[in-house]
Order: C-alpha cells, then sequence, then structure tokens
C-alpha cells in the first residue's frame, strides 16, 4: 500500500511539471515582441540563417537553420537571453527529415556592432542536459561563424 501511495505522488508530480512547462510556453508566445532581427552566416560551402526575437521580457526567441556540408539541414527554435554583449540560447532542433528525435544544445553569441559572432567551448552534459562548462571560457576569437545582418524575408 505504501509503495502505491508513493507511486501516486510521483504520477501526480508528474504531470503537474508538465502542464506548468505548457502553460509557460504559452506564456512565452504571449510576450509582447519589442524587435526582430534577422543574420546570415557563411563559411565555405555551410551557411547558417538565424532569425531573433527580442522580447518585453528580455528573454529571445527565435529561428535557426543550419546547412552545413556534407551533413543532413538542421532546423530549430532557439530560445534563451543576453547577459551584457552575449546571447546564450539553447538551440532545440531536428536534423534531416527525421522529426521523431530532437536535439538540444546550448549556444552562445557574442554581439560586437551589428555582428554575431558563435563561440565554441567545452560542453558538459548532466542528466540529459547539456549546457557550457563552467571552469573553461567560451571562446569568441577562434571561430567559423560570424553572423552578419541581413533583412529579414516575410517578417
Amino acid at each position: 500500500m505504501k509503495n502505491l501511495g508513493l507511486f501516486c505522488l510521483l504520477l501526480a508530480c508528474i504531470g503537474l511539471e508538465s502542464c506548468k512547462k505548457e502553460q509557460s510556453s504559452d506564456k512565452a508566445k504571449a510576450e509582447k515582441l519589442i524587435s526582430t532581427a534577422c543574420y546570415k552566416a557563411l563559411y565555405e560551402s555551410d551557411t547558417i540563417d538565424l532569425k531573433i526575437n527580442i522580447l518585453k521580457s528580455g528573454k529571445t526567441t527565435g529561428d535557426m537553420v543550419m546547412k552545413i556540408a556534407d551533413m543532413p539541414v538542421k532546423k530549430g527554435k532557439i530560445i534563451g537571453k543576453f547577459h551584457g554583449d552575449t546571447l546564450f540560447v539553447d538551440y532545440t532542433f531536428i536534423q534531416g527529415t527525421y522529426e521523431k528525435k530532437v536535439f538540444k544544445n546550448p549556444m552562445a553569441m557574442l554581439k560586437k556592432g551589428n555582428e554575431l559572432i558563435l563561440g565554441s567551448g567545452k560542453i558538459e552534459t548532466y542528466l540529459g542536459r547539456s549546457y557550457f562548462a563552467k571552469d573553461t571560457p567560451i571562446d569568441f576569437e577562434k571561430v567559423k561563424y560570424k553572423f552578419t545582418t541581413v533583412d529579414c524575408e516575410g517578417k
């Protein structure tokens, strides 16, 4: 009986947590949009298109499409926030046409004028969540991708 009670309590907690996540994503959609900016990064035959929406709360959302040579196209959403001049986001994406597996990676972009520089750093994973290692700085000098502003198609 005791185990059944614990199981029911666990199931209720999971159910409440999933409802909470749905409410927070609905809240993000309802937040007021302040500005939208579009960027493009080119490196050899690679192309990355990025659209960033800045919300009144300070959060950022957007879309990113990565076309890397000899790899399936990655399409997805970003959500994050600026900390000073650095944008930290989680990029949630699918690879190619296989929509059953969703990937999520952390990204950091340094804003310099009208340019965003995609940084590289040591990524660690804990309990299925990836993040930048706290003890290793993110490198914005030796990078492949530097985004420049472009006109947004169909704002």
